[in-house]
């Protein structure tokens, strides 16, 4: 049986520590897993490491833990993806968010964009902000990840454009002249754009490539947005990352 994986929101853990967890993963442990004293499961704060542990009290609305010892976990890919999703309705953009982080993105921040379609302000993209950021912690725990990829505030794509550091710069383009397959990369940082349904604007193609992103192409088929950035993450994963 696969031991289970917790993350546990600290800047910290250590050895011989004994943490009480977080309400929502005691009712998963205690709950939903059914998870008795002396049972093992696994603990990650976002700091690389895994922090093997024992079950020392458990119901359903307490756990607390022993942390036995410390592993550095080497799942994290050698090229920094940071993701620039234009948001997508419904629960593609969940799906996209739960992918991506499987497939070692390291960053990702969700766009407004012309034809994104979705309106949110305020509390509303505030909550949904806090459900994206769960939704990447809980794909770090299905996947073996010690990482947690941030979720950043949305944007507009010009702002997120603005705020970029150096990086290699790609945009997936179905008219492109050059193939991602032929794109070299020179830098461990790449950032990646994804546009919505129905694609960029023409303002917004022509914004993109002021601020040096290069246009590249998955193909001769036109993907949806949610499939493009998972294809994408696979292909640059495979060439120069991990995926092998």
């Amino acid at each position: 049986m696969r031991i289970p994986r917790i993350y546990h929101p600290t800047s910290s853990l250590s050895i011989g520590q004994t943490v009480e967890l977080s309400a929502e993963a005691a009712n998963h442990v205690g709950r939903v897993l059914r998870m008795q004293v002396d049972q093992a499961l696994e603990l990650f704060c976002g700091d690389g490491h895994n922090y093997p542990a024992v079950i020392m009290q458990a119901d359903k609305r307490k756990v607390v833990v022993q942390i036995k010892a410390q592993r550095s976990n080497p799942s994290e890919s050698n090229v920094k993806i940071h993701l620039g999703q234009a948001i997508s309705r419904g629960d593609r953009m969940d799906f996209v968010l739960q992918k991506s982080v499987e497939l070692g993105v390291t960053e990702i921040t969700p766009l407004f964009t012309e034809r994104c379609g979705v309106k949110l302000s305020g509390e509303r993209l505030l909550k949904k902000t806090e459900q994206w950021q769960k939704i990447v912690i809980s794909a770090c725990e299905q996947s073996g990840r010690s990482h947690v990829p941030v979720v950043h505030p949305a944007l507009s794509l010009e702002h997120w454009l603005q705020k970029l550091p150096q990086a290699l710069r790609l945009t997936l383009d179905p008219g492109a002249a050059t193939p991602l397959a032929q794109q070299q990369v020179t830098a461990e940082q790449i950032q990646l754009v994804i546009g919505p349904e129905g694609g960029f604007s023409e303002p917004e193609v022509t914004l993109t490539t002021t601020y040096n992103f290069h246009p590249i192409r998955l193909g001769p088929r036109v993907l949806r947005t949610e499939t493009a950035a998972l294809a994408a993450l696979t292909v640059l994963q495979y060439q120069f990352g991990d995926l092998s």
